[in-house]
């Protein structure tokens, strides 16, 4: 079949199924003189098989709008991953807000819809919360695959307090911004009087 009839097939733009073939993710495709890409039917047969898709959910987030481009970055990793593993990405959801914030919205809502998801897919753990994750996993067993997991433990532990610290300074920031709100509050309430 061709290659474009093969994207329509799994839900790709084209521009991602040419991308997985030129990047060789596409076993047995090739490509005609007349420049037609042509991928095995065999190839196709086994993707449709609803035993072996998988119905993902990719979730990515960044800290700040000023880091829009990684975020559309990071989102598209974790789509060609989730095709080369013949995932069907149902869902992606993107938000750009702190990581230590336990108010977002997007993941809110993906949380309460989990299960219309086989997996929810992040890049690393603390994409998806800087602190907690093991509650995530404890709540939702086999639901989150990370795809960049930490292999040294140094590396994890040094991660751990450098979210302390942080958890710790933005509340701390949030308690002085809360003083400033009740000062102001406070002249308010005498100018009126």
């Amino acid at each position: 079949m061709k290659l474009s009839k093969y994207a329509k097939h799994l839900g790709l733009c084209y521009r991602t199924a040419w991308n997985m073939f030129y990047s060789n993710q596409i076993p047995g495709a090739y490509q005609l003189p007349s420049g037609t890409i042509i991928v095995p039917d065999a190839l196709t047969l086994s993707t449709t098989n609803p035993s072996k898709i998988k119905n993902v959910c990719i979730y990515a987030r960044v800290s700040s709008s000023q880091n829009r481009k990684n975020l559309e970055a990071q989102a598209k990793r974790l789509e060609t991953y989730c095709i080369a593993n013949g995932w069907k990405v149902v869902r992606m959801v993107k938000e750009i807000a702190s990581g230590i914030n336990d108010k977002r919205p997007k993941l809110s809502n993906l949380i309460q819809n989990i299960n219309n998801y086989d997996l929810v897919v992040v890049e690393h753990k603390d994409r998806l919360t800087r602190m907690g994750f093991n509650y995530f996993v404890t709540f939702c067993p086999d639901k989150f695959h990370v795809v960049n997991e930490t292999e040294d433990k140094t590396e994890d532990l040094i991660n751990d307090l450098v979210s302390i610290i942080t958890s710790f300074c933005a509340r701390l920031y949030g308690q002085r911004k809360g003083k400033r709100k009740t000062e102001k509050i406070i002249k308010e309430l005498q100018n009126d009087s």
